[in-house]
């Protein structure tokens, strides 16, 4: 189970945090990642992070995009600088297994949308 916490409403320029919290038969060595998904579009891999710290980035991404986690609390975070309006979208979190490309849970998302 996923709990993702943190979208909202921010001007074009802004910041967000994005949170998510794993539970159930989330394993503390499983990867976490985000993706996305906007309007009229398919969804979309933002980055990952394994247990131990390594991070992955998709290359559409810019560089305002920072994963992180806090294994203790087996949660996820993503901060997102200098929004602009192409970032609207409902984020997603999901967990997979180390040895495994397929990701087993989701997210319920949270939306951001950015206004210009």
């Amino acid at each position: 189970q996923l709990q993702a916490f943190g979208g909202g409403l921010v001007q074009a320029g802004g910041s967000l945090r994005l949170s998510c919290a794993a539970s159930g038969r989330f394993l503390s060595n499983d990867y976490m990642a985000w993706f996305r998904q906007a309007p009229g579009k398919e969804r979309e891999f933002v980055a990952s992070i394994s247990s131990g710290g390594t991070s992955d980035y998709a290359a559409s991404v810019k560089d305002g995009f920072t994963i992180s986690r806090n294994n203790a609390r087996n949660t996820v975070f993503l901060q997102v600088d200098s929004l602009t309006p192409e970032d609207t979208a409902v984020y997603y979190c999901a967990v997979r297994r180390r040895s495994s490309s397929r990701y087993y849970a989701w997210g319920q998302g949270t939306l951001v949308t950015v206004s210009s």
